[in-house]
């Protein structure tokens, strides 16, 4: 039977084998994919999807960080003003308000998007 101690030596090495042997499979099978479409005669840039580039991920992440930062603001201030939450630890405050402030900046982001591609297909 294997001691605590080996046992605490041995998981990082599994883990880290093994993340390394799925990092490995990932990028060989992708590999063996293109090889074959090539000896078939495919082009392999042409399977790609085309995805929409998101030309506003500045905006949104930077609203969904002001939001983060402002819910983290007020829940630091609610913590230590409410009479039923001082001196005790409240971190379901703080983690109620990070994701309700950081979904209204993502929401924000999304109106402020959808109006600017209403002007745009206006403008057209």
């Amino acid at each position: 039977m294997m001691s605590t101690q080996q046992m605490a030596l041995l998981i990082p090495m599994v883990v880290t084998t093994a993340m390394f042997a799925m990092v490995f499979g990932i990028f060989y099978l992708y590999n063996r994919e293109k090889m074959a479409m090539i000896e078939r005669g495919m082009d392999p840039r042409s399977n790609k999807e085309v995805k929409p580039i998101n030309r506003n991920y500045v905006l949104t992440w930077g609203l969904l960080l002001i939001g983060a930062g402002l819910g983290l603001f007020i829940a630091y201030i609610l913590d230590s003003t409410l009479p039923f939450a001082k001196g005790q630890d409240n971190p379901a405050i703080y983690f109620a308000s990070i994701a309700m402030f950081g979904g209204a900046g993502l929401f924000a982001s999304y109106l402020i998007e959808k109006k600017d591609k209403k002007k745009e297909q206006a403008g057209e």
